[in-house]
C-alpha cells in the first residue's frame, strides 16, 4: 500500500505518543486505517507517527480546539439564546438569592412569554428581581425550592393556589440537581428524618379558597448501620440558565466568589445548559486545573449584555445596629455571650442568621475558627466596609461578607457534603421550638408563614456535628418556646444537643430529656420551671449562666 503524508502504511508499526504507553500496535481493519490517515494527515510533512512527540502538534491541537469549539454555540441576543424553552418545559435557575443570578437570561424569558414553566431554583429572589419577575408575570406554575426568602409575592401566589410549591431541603435539592446530572436516579440521606419531608402531608398546592389540595408523598425510608435514611430521586431539567464569570471561546467556565452555589451542579443537569457570563475570553487564558466547568456541560454561553448585581441584604462593618429596646438588647447579648464559649480553635462552625452569626464578634483572636456559610463559602470573614463591598461574595443569609487568607469557595453541592459528611464541628441556629428530646422546628407556621426550610434541616442531620440552638425562653407573647412536643413542623428529630437562652442553658438527652446546667444570676429555677413547657432535670453542679470575656 502507498504511503501518504504521514508515511503511514499498512505494514507500519506505530508507537503511541505516550512515552508510559508505547508499545508495538499493528494496525488492523479498515476503521483503524481511516484514523492513522487522518492522523498522518493532520501531522506536518516529513513526521512519522513512529516519532510523535508526547505534546500534540499545534495543527492538530488546533484542529481539535475547533471541533469542540463548535458544540458550543455563542450568541449575542439573550432571547435566541434560549430559544427552545417552550411552555410547560422545566427549567433550573442557577444562583443563591440575588448572587449569581442570570438576569439577562430571565429577562430573555419574560420577553419570551412562555408560559407553565416548572422552576428548580434554590429560592425564589424577591418581588420584582430575579424569580420574582417571572411571577409577576404569572409565567410559573411550579416552583421546586428550598426557601422564599423575603418574596412576599411567592408566598401569597402559593396561598392562593396559583402556584404549586415543593419546598425541598438545600442540601437535598443541591445532591438532587448534582445525581441527575451524574447519572444517579436516587439516593439516600439522612436529611429530613421524622419530619414533613419523611413522612409526606407538606402542603404543595392550596385551592383558591385555602383548602389543601395537592401534599407531598411519604418517602421510602432504610437503615443503614442503625441510622435512618429516606430515597430522594434526582432531578433533570430541560434547561439550566447558569451565571458564570468568563467563559473562553471553547466553552469552558469559571465562577467568581460565591457565585459558584446552584450554578455548578445546575449546568450539569438539563438537557440544555445556557451559561451567561461578564466575559468571554479567547482559549488558554484558563489554566485548565483553574476551569470549573468544562466545556462538555455547556451547550450555549452568552457574554451578558447588562448587569444590576443586586444586593439583596447590603451589610457593612459600619452598618447602623438594629433597634430594640434596653431589656431585650440586654438578653439578646447575654445569649451571644454564652454561645460564644462554644467556639474551639481549630473548628469548623456554621452559624445560623440572626443570634448565632452575632457570635462570631466574640470568636477570641487567639484562636482560629473557620466559619462555614452553605452557600458555598469556608472562612467567613468579617462585614466589608462600603468600599469594599462585593455583590459576588454574601454569606448564607445574603449579607455582604469578607474572607479571611485562606478561606475559600465552592460549589452547594459540595458545601451540603461536608454538612452531611460530619466535616462541621459545630452548627448553632434559631428556633421556634425545641422539644425536651431535642426535637428542632424552626422553619414553618402552617397556613401562615411560609419561609421554607433553607439548610437547617441539612445541618442538623449529622451525628457528628454538635447542634446549639440559641433563642429567647418565650415567644413575643409569652408563650413557652421549649415544649413537651413540638407543635410545629420539624426541621429535625432528636437532633439538639443545647440549649442557649436569656434565661439558662440546658443540656438535651435525646433519650431521657433535659438537664438544666446553667441559670442567669437574674431568674431562679421555679422561674425557669413556670416558662418552660416541660419538665426537666436541676444539675447537682448547676451553675451561673457563663459569659465570654472579653480578653478570653
Amino acid at each position: 500500500m502507498t504511503q501518504r503524508r504521514g508515511g503511514v502504511g499498512q505494514a507500519h508499526r506505530v508507537h503511541l505518543a505516550f512515552p508510559s504507553l508505547s508499545r508495538s500496535w499493528e494496525p488492523r481493519g479498515p476503521w483503524t486505517m481511516a484514523a492513522l490517515r487522518l492522523l498522518a494527515w493532520a501531522l506536518p510533512r516529513g513526521v512519522s507517527a513512529r516519532r510523535l512527540q508526547p505534546a500534540l502538534p499545534h495543527r492538530l491541537g488546533l484542529r481539535f480546539a475547533s471541533d469542540r469549539c463548535g458544540r458550543v454555540r455563542f450568541y449575542k441576543d439573550p432571547v435566541k439564546a434560549v430559544e427552545g424553552v417552550k411552555d410547560g418545559s422545566t427549567v433550573m435557575l442557577g444562583g443563591f438569592g440575588l448572587c449569581g443570578i442570570p438576569e439577562n437570561l430571565i429577562g430573555a424569558l419574560k420577553t419570551k412569554g412562555v408560559k407553565n414553566l416548572k422552576i428548580v431554583s434554590s429560592n425564589v429572589g424577591v418581588d420584582d428581581f430575579g424569580l420574582g419577575i417571572l411571577l409577576a408575570s404569572k409565567q410559573v406554575t411550579r416552583v421546586v425550592c428550598s426557601y422564599l426568602g423575603e418574596n412576599a409575592l411567592c408566598e401569597q401566589l402559593y396561598l392562593a393556589g396559583e402556584v404549586d410549591l415543593e419546598m425541598t431541603p438545600q442540601g437535598t435539592l443541591a445532591e438532587r440537581i448534582r445525581a441527575g446530572g451524574a447519572g444517579v436516579p436516587a439516593f439516600y440521606t439522612p436529611t429530613g428524618y421524622g419530619t414533613l419531608v419523611q413522612e409526606g402531608g407538606a402542603p404543595i398546592r392550596y385551592s383558591p379558597d385555602g383548602h389543601l389540595v395537592t401534599l407531598s408523598q411519604p418517602r421510602e425510608v432504610r437503615e443503614f448501620n442503625g441510622r435512618h435514611y429516606l430515597l430522594e430521586h434526582a432531578i433533570r431539567a430541560d434547561f439550566a440558565l447558569v451565571k458564570g464569570w468568563k467563559a473562553d471561546r471553547s466553552g469552558n467556565v469559571i465562577f467568581r466568589g460565591s457565585a459558584r452555589n446552584f450554578n455548578v451542579p445546575m449546568c450539569k443537569a438539563a438537557d440544555v445548559a445556557v451559561v451567561e457570563v461578564e466575559e468571554i475570553v479567547d482559549v488558554g487564558s484558563f489554566a485548565p486545573e483553574d476551569i470549573h466547568i468544562p466545556n462538555i456541560y455547556v451547550d450555549r454561553v452568552i457574554k451578558g449584555p447588562k448587569y444590576e448585581k443586586r444586593i439583596e441584604r447590603l451589610t457593612t462593618c459600619d452598618s447602623p445596629p438594629s433597634t430594640m429596646d434596653k431589656k431585650q438588647a440586654e438578653a439578646r447579648t447575654r445569649i451571644i455571650k454564652r454561645a460564644a464559649l462554644e467556639f474551639e480553635d481549630g473548628m469548623y462552625a456554621n452559624l445560623g442568621i440572626g443570634i448565632p452569626v452575632l457570635a462570631s464578634n466574640f470568636i477570641s483572636p487567639k484562636m482560629t475558627v473557620y466559619l462555614h456559610s452553605e452557600n458555598g463559602i469556608l472562612g467567613l470573614g468579617p462585614f466589608p466596609s462600603k468600599k469594599d463591598v462585593d455583590p459576588d461574595i454574601i454569606n448564607a443569609g445574603k449579607q455582604t461578607v469578607t474572607v479571611i487568607p485562606g478561606g475559600c469557595f465552592f460549589a452547594s453541592d459540595d458545601s451540603f457534603a461536608m454538612i452531611r459528611g460530619g466535616h462541621i464541628q459545630l452548627t448553632m441556629l434559631g428556633a421556634m421550638q425545641v422539644s425536651k428530646y431535642g426535637d428542632l422546628a424552626n422553619w414553618m407556621v402552617p397556613g401562615k408563614k411560609v419561609k421554607g426550610m433553607g439548610g437547617a434541616m441539612d445541618l442538623v442531620s449529622s451525628d457528628k456535628t454538635k447542634v446549639v440552638v440559641t433563642m429567647e425562653h418565650c415567644t413575643k407573647t409569652k408563650q413557652p418556646k421549649i415544649m413537651e412536643k413540638c407543635t410545629m413542623p420539624l426541621t429535625g428529630k432528636r437532633c439538639v444537643d443545647l440549649i442557649i437562652t436569656e434565661k439558662a442553658v440546658f443540656s438535651v438527652d435525646r433519650k431521657k430529656g433535659l438537664t438544666l446546667m446553667e441559670l442567669w444570676e437574674g431568674s431562679s429555677v421555679d422561674d425557669v420551671k413556670a416558662t418552660t413547657a416541660c419538665p426537666f432535670k436541676v444539675s447537682p453542679n448547676l451553675k451561673p449562666m457563663q459569659q465570654i470575656k472579653p480578653d478570653a
